[in-house]
């Protein structure tokens, strides 16, 4: 092809539409325009362009319509897709249908003209190959995962790259970021997702109840044994097998699993007898693998089998964008179980939760969000609805002025309830852990209206 490269921008919205154009006009590229997905499918089917770049949320047709139906006749055609909702859903469904690449707005204009330069490399190298690049038709089944961050983003394509194979995965990340919900991600938008998901936890599982929990047994073969058992590979055969915190698995469960990786197959506790499984296999760990192998504590052999692809999970405190995103979706999941919903976040409630660390990840901020609507008196949670240490120590006077005079009230009422739940009721314990007596402390239970309440699993008894 002569000449520069052709882009035709399609968005509704003519300032960003105009903007786009401009930007790559000035990067050199010759820029067409359409106003929606129907004038743009026209435009593709009776011109020729290197690269379409679309806004999905368009009507009456929406950028993953136009991608469809130019996928269709023009399966080589790079689709670079915008959108201001970056959730799973879309990211992935984009990637499975077999756009070049998926970019979440604001747009930064410079990544945005060095992606549309690969697309149009991309476009250039299968026009003198002509080997065109396969799309994708199955839809996300997956709404629980959001982000709009650049990391999550990158997340998201990549499920929608190694979904549709049966390549071994590999996601590390920390205690509740999530892996679990990603591998049922791949699954679930896998040609496997007919078949089970079968999640199994290394760490969960006693070295001496392994082998039978994985491969099951023959009636007889130990004693306590009265039925034949399939194990837990045989049930995820035709599916996926997701094996979680692999990293704890013992060195014997680690040359068992390795064997299942390298011949397909399983032999029950006390048969003969080896029985086929067809398996995809994630696992998943909190802790470096490779440093593991460097210690000796984890297979080299068994770590090449399950890295073929890695995914990476950034912590919460590295994609502080998507707090609010996440936060709101906890609160309508747990704010209309109430008899007064709770429907929103102060400000300063908001605030609090974006600038705390989360050591916890998404986890902690989930059962924090769930904790504050159990708490809450009204339909706007307050930042007295949180726990003290998500309530920054740094927030200016002049931006905390909805939480005075409640605050130490409350900050002190859920230290001593925090405190008399780890002792599971514990008074003595509570009230020394506390450093106070045992009479203050019945008083200010009296205070928070818990004088005369007795927990289940209370043990009121004094020290000897």
């Amino acid at each position: 092809m002569n000449g520069p490269p052709s882009i035709l921008v399609v968005d509704d919205d003519q300032r960003n539409r105009e903007m786009l154009a401009e930007a790559l006009s000035q990067a050199g590229f010759a820029v067409d325009m359409a106003c929606d997905g129907i004038e743009a499918l026209s435009k593709a089917n009776a011109g020729t362009y290197d690269t379409v770049l679309s806004d999905i949320r368009m009507i009456p047709c929406s950028g993953l319509d136009l991608l469809d139906s130019i996928r269709k006749t023009m399966p080589e055609m790079p689709i670079v897709l915008l959108t201001a909702f970056g959730s799973v859903d879309t990211a992935i469904q984009a990637m499975k249908q077999g756009a070049f690449d998926y970019i979440a707005k604001p747009v930064n204009l410079d990544e945005l003209i060095l992606i549309v330069k690969r697309a149009v490399e991309h476009r250039r190298l299968i026009e003198n190959t002509r080997t065109p690049k396969r799309a994708f038709s199955e839809r996300s089944r997956v709404a629980s995962l959001i982000g709009q961050s650049k990391n999550m983003v990158e997340v998201f394509k990549l499920i929608g790259k190694v979904s549709h194979s049966r390549t071994a995965v590999l996601i590390q990340g920390e205690s509740g970021t999530g892996k679990e919900l990603i591998a049922r991600a791949i699954h679930d938008n896998s040609p496997r997702a007919t078949y089970r998901f079968v999640p199994v936890n290394c760490s969960a599982i006693p070295d001496t109840l392994l082998e039978s929990e994985l491969f099951g047994h023959t009636k007889g073969s130990f004693t306590g044994a009265h039925t034949m058992r399939r194990g837990l590979l045989e049930d995820a055969s035709g599916g996926t097998f997701f094996l979680d915190e692999v990293g704890d698995l013992s060195p014997a469960g680690q040359a068992k699993f390795l064997r299942v990786l390298q011949e397909g197959e399983i032999r029950r506790v006390g048969s003969n007898e080896s029985v086929r499984v067809d398996l995809r296999v994630i696992a998943a760990s909190r802790r470096n693998l490779a440093q593991l192998v460097t210690t000796g504590r984890f297979r080299e052999d068994l770590l090449y089998r399950l890295n073929t692809v890695m995914v990476l999970l950034p912590p919460l405190r590295e994609r502080h964008e998507d707090i609010p995103l996440l936060a709101e979706f906890f609160l309508a999941r747990y704010g209309d179980k109430k008899e007064v919903p709770v429907t929103s976040f102060s400000s300063a409630t908001m605030r609090a939760l974006t600038e705390y660390s989360w050591p916890g990840n998404v986890r902690e901020l989930e059962h924090v969000v769930e904790r504050a609507v159990a708490l809450a008196s009204q339909a706007i949670l307050s930042i007295d609805d949180l726990p003290p240490e998500v309530i920054q120590k740094d927030v200016e006077a002049s931006d905390r002025s909805d939480i005075f005079p409640g605050t130490l009230k409350a900050l002190q009422r859920e230290q001593v309830l925090k405190m008399l739940e780890s002792t599971h009721g514990n008074k003595d314990r509570t009230a020394r852990l506390l450093g106070i007596s045992r009479r203050t402390l019945y008083r200010l239970l009296e205070q928070y209206g818990l004088g005369k309440a007795k927990s289940s699993t209370e043990a009121d008894t004094s020290d000897t």
